[in-house]
């Protein structure tokens, strides 16, 4: 019940955003007097409509995405006479570059408010300390790291070497170790297969356990899963939490920046067991977000972790909107901003030379790297769709 509830969550907060964008587009466009006949969220049969003066507002049966269409919004489209002084492509270029650029603006603002909503009222989450003290000694070596342990799996290093939740590791390897980081680094710098001593504090009293590690992804793994201490959440004051927003609004551009260019080098990967150890193969679809706002409401956490990170979750959503439609491709945002602009350039260019301006760009030789730039975004939709529906990702 959970994981449908995170499910249905999911697709309300991308309803939302898809709406939250196009709003921005139509609200724009009827300020300046332009004519829009239709605001639709999701694509395919209509399932519901209503009319409010000269536009048409409903749903469609698949809610990926959303469009309002303005009158002459290109200059393939035919218009009406009557029309023809509303039409969009006849409006100055400053009022165009405004009514293309607010669903971008918009979603960035929402994303903004969200994380600053979440600062204030749920708090920031403070990790907490890794100590030496083990919380929970693994099963298994795995075969990849987070992963169930198999039917044939060893026994952990830890687990057969007799250690216990509550030890305290005091020494590895003949150093002392104060924290975990000094441990990790211990642990580390052994090597596999051989035996070390490790001391452990047990109920007041000094332990010395033989410890053989095994090896996991090419690394040494011991099997103990440290306790952490001074977990919790920080509510933020107004500016602060502004700033935490604006914080994480620049990391989540950068990291989804960093994620598309290695994603290409990752799509060989997207089906196997590695697909979560690199950025490129963490990129999933609307399906993957779907399955991890099913996997937060369905935790066995606070409420204070799982409304957090469903806020997070829809504010990356918006960011993610955003940022692609920044992109100066068409038929994205960026892509008919980039036509506005080069019009303008265009314009001055020419009343330099005490020319006539050339008029609007000539849509129909964009249109190859159009179709070209649906066909990629489409495709490239469809493999990673497949991918988390056959290798999905895990939100832990």
């Amino acid at each position: 019940m959970g994981y449908l509830l995170g499910v249905v969550a999911f697709v309300a907060g991308l309803v939302l955003s898809v709406m939250l964008h196009e709003a921005g587009h139509l609200l724009t466009a009827k300020r300046f007097g332009m004519k829009a006949t239709q605001f639709f969220v999701g694509f395919g049969p209509t399932l519901w409509s209503t009319r409010r003066g000269e536009t048409e507002y409903g749903v469609k049966a698949v809610l990926l995405g959303g469009f309002v269409r303005i009158i002459g919004y290109t200059t393939l489209e035919k218009v009406d006479e009557a029309d023809r002084p509303r039409a969009f492509y006849r409006q100055p270029a400053g009022r165009r570059a405004v009514v293309i650029g607010s669903g971008v603006v918009i979603n960035f603002v929402f994303a903004f408010l969200l994380l600053t909503v979440l600062a204030m009222a749920v708090g920031v989450r403070d990790p907490g300390t890794a100590t030496t003290t083990v919380q929970e000694v693994s099963a298994c070596v795995p075969e990849v790291l987070g992963e169930e342990c198999g039917e044939d799996a060893r026994p952990s290093p830890a687990r057969r070497a007799g250690m216990r939740t509550g030890d305290r590791v005091v020494a590895f390897a003949g150093a002392p170790v104060a924290d975990w980081a000094a441990l990790r680094d211990r642990i580390r710098a052994a090597r596999p297969g051989q035996a070390v001593p490790v001391v452990v504090d047990r109920d007041g009293r000094r332990l010395t356990l033989r410890v053989t590690l095994a090896e996991v992804g090419g690394e040494p793994f011991l099997g103990m899963t440290a306790q952490v201490v001074g977990a919790g959440y920080d509510r933020l004051g107004p500016l602060d939490a502004a700033g935490f927003a604006a914080q994480g609004i620049g990391r989540t551009v950068v990291e989804m920046v960093r994620a598309l260019a290695a994603l290409p080098a990752a799509v060989p990967e997207l089906f196997s067991a590695e697909r979560a150890q690199t950025p490129g193969g963490q990129v999933g679809s609307v399906v993957g977000a779907g399955q991890v706002s099913g996997e937060i409401f369905s935790a066995e956490a606070s409420w204070r972790d799982k409304v957090g990170t469903y806020l997070a979750l829809v504010a990356s959503i918006n960011i993610f909107l955003g940022a692609l439609n920044v992109l100066p491709l068409l038929p994205l945002d960026g892509g008919h901003l980039a036509v506005v602009g080069y019009e303008r350039l265009r314009a001055r260019a020419a009343r330099a030379r005490g020319r006539p301006d050339p008029g609007p760009v000539d849509i129909t030789r964009l249109l190859p790297i159009t179709y070209l730039v649906v066909l990629l975004l489409v495709g490239l939709s469809v493999l990673l769709i497949l991918a988390d529906l056959i290798n999905p990702l895990s939100v832990s």
